[in-house]
């Protein structure tokens, strides 16, 4: 089966088109700066060369039509016609307490998917373009949300509420939410088969880490406590994020610096985390480049960075009563042995024994990199958030 997954942001559209029974990804890219002159579409060829085409794409339906046609262009196309497009999955931010788990997308759902729009009011009307740009130009082709947020709709009420007003809850569903969830699912399962274990007798703490970050605790395959909240800001320290902040600091700020919610938003959401800290960049590769020209700042930074992903480790052991398995995931986690080896490093009280050899040969590949006689095992695993999506979206549509 074909599927096409879809992840539409404000000004861009991602997109793999893969064939499930193989696991091969016929074609990959993406579309940047919708609705600005020099948008243009990006895409690897089998070869593994990239192409660039600037097209005139003024909003998401003509981005999707562009990849549509790139797919059964006769130069770089994969297929002969759209009909050889048998599904296609989307990525949802937000899904609220409505969604605990992937859906054939109908009226409802869209609707349920518009009535989360004030809990991310970034990605879900981003989502829902997409959505809509499909249903004009493939009326007749199945589409399946797949939610970040359905994975950890198992957490209890002691770890998702939060303590304010209980009404307010109720009026609004102020709740810790949790994001990343395709991704914390697709590691903690495929970690599982790499070791060769039961996933429902494993505890797994799950660390996806980049320019975004979260960590998941699992207790039997199922999230019970995950450190972003309401909102992506929640939790780790990240790349413009500020993570976890005291609410009297922002209100202090909202005095001194004149800010209004707007304004706050902006500052915890891009003028924050590892690059407000440093003044250098978001990019871990900048930081590490900034610390070996012995800048102070970026090496606060990245301290800083380890440890709140060593804190958050810390407290998930506890609420799990220990733990099995550590996996690393994401960006940084996949890549950046510097940032695994200082984690580690802080975490021999759980028993952690990493082969710091093996875990340096590691970068952006699966492997274990813990000793054997440790007595956590420590993963890399790359994450394959689009792989999850085509799944969930064969297995709907296989049902029809």
């Amino acid at each position: 089966m074909n599927i096409l997954v879809l992840n539409c942001g404000s000004s861009s559209v991602k997109y793999k088109l893969i064939e499930t029974d193989t696991r091969n990804v016929k074609a990959e890219g993406g579309v940047e700066k919708i609705g600005m002159a020099d948008s243009f579409l990006k895409f690897r060829l089998p070869s593994g060369d990239k192409r660039v085409l600037h097209l005139d794409m003024p909003e998401h339906t003509s981005a999707v039509r562009n990849i549509l046609n790139l797919l059964t262009d006769k130069e770089y196309g994969c297929i002969s016609s759209f009909d050889e497009i048998d599904a296609v999955g989307h990525r949802v931010v937000h899904g609220g307490e409505k969604f605990n788990k992937s859906v054939l997308i109908d009226a409802d759902v869209e609707q349920m998917i518009r009535d989360c729009y004030d809990l991310a009011p970034l990605h879900n009307p981003a989502n829902m373009t997409g959505i809509e740009a499909i249903k004009s130009v493939l009326p007749d082709v199945p589409q399946v949300a797949v939610f970040d947020t359905a994975f950890h709709q198992t957490m209890p009420d002691k770890a998702y509420m939060y303590a304010l007003p209980y009404e307010l809850y109720e009026r609004y569903g102020i709740r810790r939410f949790g994001f990343h969830g395709t991704s914390h699912r697709y590691v903690a399962s495929r970690v599982c088969e790499m070791l060769d274990v039961d996933p429902a007798k494993q505890k797994i703490i799950t660390c996806h880490i980049g320019n975004g970050g979260s960590i998941t605790a699992i207790d039997g395959g199922k999230s019970v406590d995950t450190s972003m909240g309401l909102t992506p800001v929640e939790g780790l320290m990240m790349g413009t994020r500020s993570g976890d902040v005291d609410p009297g600091a922002l209100t202090f700020l909202m005095d001194k610096e004149g800010l209004d919610s707007k304004g706050i938003s902006n500052l915890v959401n891009k003028r924050s985390g590892v690059k407000g800290v440093s003044g250098v960049s978001s990019d871990m590769r900048d930081i590490d480049a900034a610390i070996r020209d012995g800048n102070d700042r970026a090496r606060l930074a990245l301290e800083m960075y380890i440890h709140r992903i060593v804190k958050y480790i810390g407290a998930y052991a506890a609420v799990l009563n220990g733990v099995d398995i550590i996996v690393f995931t994401g960006g940084v986690g996949e890549n950046q042995a510097m940032s695994r080896q200082a984690i580690c490093d802080s975490l021999g009280y759980l028993g952690v024994k990493l082969d710091s050899e093996k875990n340096a040969a590691i970068h952006g590949e699966e492997a274990v990199i813990s000793l054997p006689e440790s007595k956590v095992k420590v993963v890399v695993v790359p994450t394959d958030e689009e792989w999850m999506i085509a799944l969930d979206t064969k297995e709907i549509v296989e049902k029809l």
